[in-house]
């Protein structure tokens, strides 16, 4: 698994940082493996919560459909062997602004609602990486009131 995630990152995600330091990886897979987590808290994952959380990487990384996809099933096997959120958002707070930690967190709204319904299990989600995040209440819920008035 190891092999893999090196391999993956090696050969089609690496994008070094203005500063050099390649954490670009790490921040991609972090960002996957939240959104992945998302999508599990209703205990399954529907075909409408992988198509958003593949645009999503898309979008917020400007790589591949094939890549986001990969991405997404290396983000589920770290998901599953993590601990708990800390890990990944520490790493969020390291490298992201407060703009891009919101647009995070909006991101996992859009998973969250991907599937027409909200889950209590999915909203308490949000609601805690949002603090992991230091994200400020109003811009929580801001963040799920744009998403929810999305069609």
């Amino acid at each position: 698994m190891l092999e893999a995630l090196k391999r993956f990152f090696e050969t089609r995600l690496f994008v070094p940082m203005a500063s050099g330091d390649g954490g670009e990886q790490a921040l991609r897979l972090a960002t996957a493996a939240l959104l992945t987590e998302m999508a599990r808290q209703d205990e399954r994952i529907t075909p409408e919560e992988r198509q958003t959380i593949e645009a999503s990487l898309v979008g917020q990384f400007g790589m591949t459909s094939a890549e986001a996809q990969e991405l997404m099933t290396l983000a589920e096997g770290a998901a599953a062997a993590a601990s708990g959120y800390f890990q990944f958002t520490s790493l969020i707070n390291d490298r992201f602004s407060m703009e891009q930690k919101i647009q995070m967190v909006e991101l996992l709204w859009r998973v969250a609602y991907a599937d027409g319904r909200l889950d209590l299990y999915e909203e308490h989600m949000v609601r805690k990486v949002a603090d992991l995040l230091y994200v400020p209440h109003a811009d929580f819920i801001a963040a799920k009131l744009r998403v929810a008035g999305d069609p």
